[in-house]
């Protein structure tokens, strides 16, 4: 028998022993009355189920992969550029037609925890492998307050992905692998703010998402839970309580600023899809809620990072320089480049001028020596707005080349970082497509 048959065989086995898993892993999955959540998602002073499902559905940050950038919330239209394809985020208005007007409670809540939708299996871009752990009353809340929006006729852009991955079947055995279907529960050695928090950062806000590594088959590295991952081209940060590459050196202070404002004084400032969630959901905690996950933060497993990336708090470029000079005699093609387009926001020493958001030192993303999240910021901008201010740092992609991208950001590496800086032109053209 050839090898190539072998294989074949082999793989039919494997097709069937999973098909049969899937099958028994019906029949025997629980069914009848749920009983009563031991945490409940949105705080207990708001007791009107509208009320409730728009603070759970803010918490959960619905509106960040159901919104085309520019379009009416919750419409559908993003779009997810993954390794394999792109997917979009569907229309979730209640719209019978294009969005989800014609869903019982049973489908969405389906959906949301599982994974499955009238249409078949979802991708795990919708991130039912953290929200499974929500109660069945906190999504019915959420479809209760998506219900009472003016629906929205939009049709959903068709995935773009390549044979096999446009084969939604298939997403069965990757669930088998991946996904351990199961409410959330409390942690009984622990008290209930910690509690409270893990609830707010495992099942609603789905911290894990963007901080933990995946595989090569995209499921969540548990293993290393929250210690860090690469998403869009930013670098999502280690939040665990590792001292030297994670938040262990916060303040409880710092971090419940950054949570809720999108800035920690002396540390960082949000961008990209952090700064994204900040906007859209985590500004809205009520501070018990915010101080429940600043704890659950500061009281889970650290996991030490790259130390290469360890944040120093005290770059010699910085403390060099003034507001408005330089130390040092570098003449770097970086430095001619900062000194033109970045140092009348940033200044010199790092603290930003007119704008806190623009200060540097302390940054994760300037200690990164692969400059991940500063390249990405130099070529598309970012911004955020918290109530009523609007911070923007403007986009430099369409003035830069690639060469120019990868100059700036390792001097802003070197100077506010005091790291080696290792961006090149290459990385930079491929972040480009991010």
């Amino acid at each position: 028998m050839s090898n190539a048959l072998k294989g074949l065989l082999w793989l039919i086995v494997a097709v069937v022993v999973i098909a049969g898993g899937y099958a028994l892993y019906t029949l025997l999955r629980p069914t009848g009355p749920e009983p009563a959540a031991p945490i409940a998602g949105a705080p207990a002073g708001i007791t009107d189920k509208l009320a409730r499902g728009e603070y759970l559905a803010r918490a959960a940050d619905c509106v960040a992969c159901h919104t085309a950038p520019g379009g009416t919330p919750f419409a559908g239209g993003f779009a997810f550029k993954l390794p394999f394809g792109t997917i979009y985020g569907t229309n979730i208005t209640a719209d019978p037609e294009t969005g989800i007007g014609n869903w019982s409670d049973e489908q969405f809540v389906r959906a949301v925890r599982e994974g499955v939708g009238p249409q078949g299996n979802l991708y795990p871009a919708m991130p039912y492998t953290s929200y499974t752990g929500l109660s069945r009353d906190d999504v019915l809340a959420i479809k209760a307050y998506l219900f009472s929006l003016p629906p929205v006729k939009q049709a959903n852009p068709h995935n773009d992905l390549p044979f096999p991955f446009n084969q939604r079947w298939g997403m069965k055995f990757w669930n088998l692998a991946f996904f351990d279907e199961k409410r959330f529960e409390p942690d009984l050695n622990k008290d209930e703010q910690w509690n409270r928090g893990a609830y707010l950062a495992t099942a609603l806000g789905h911290c894990s998402e963007c901080h933990t590594p995946r595989n090569l088959a995209f499921g969540i590295n548990q293993s290393k839970h929250l210690s860090g991952e690469v998403i869009q081209g930013w670098f999502a940060a280690n939040i665990t309580p590792d001292k030297q590459t994670g938040i262990g050196g916060w303040s409880e202070q710092q971090l419940s600023q950054y949570l809720a404002t999108g800035h920690a004084e002396g540390r960082s400032s949000a961008a990209g899809p952090m700064a994204e969630a900040v906007e859209n959901s985590l500004q809205f905690l009520t501070p018990e809620d915010n101080l429940a996950l600043v704890k659950y933060l500061r009281d889970i497993e650290p996991i030490a990072g790259d130390s290469a990336a360890a944040v120093n708090l005290q770059p010699k470029g910085a403390l060099g320089s003034s507001p408005v000079l330089p130390g040092g005699q570098d003449r770097s093609l970086g430095r001619r480049l900062f000194a033109g387009d970045c140092s009348g926001c940033h200044q010199w020493n790092g603290p930003g001028r007119q704008s806190k958001y623009a200060s540097l030192v302390g940054s994760t993303a300037v200690n990164d020596p692969q400059g991940r999240s500063v390249v990405q910021a130099i070529l598309k901008g970012t911004r955020i707005s918290i109530g009523e201010q609007h911070e923007v740092m403007p986009q430099f992609g369409n003035a830069y080349s690639d060469e120019e991208v990868a100059a700036v950001a390792n001097f802003v590496v070197g100077h506010f970082g005091d790291k080696q800086g290792t961006v090149t032109a290459g990385q930079v053209a491929e972040q480009r497509k991010q």
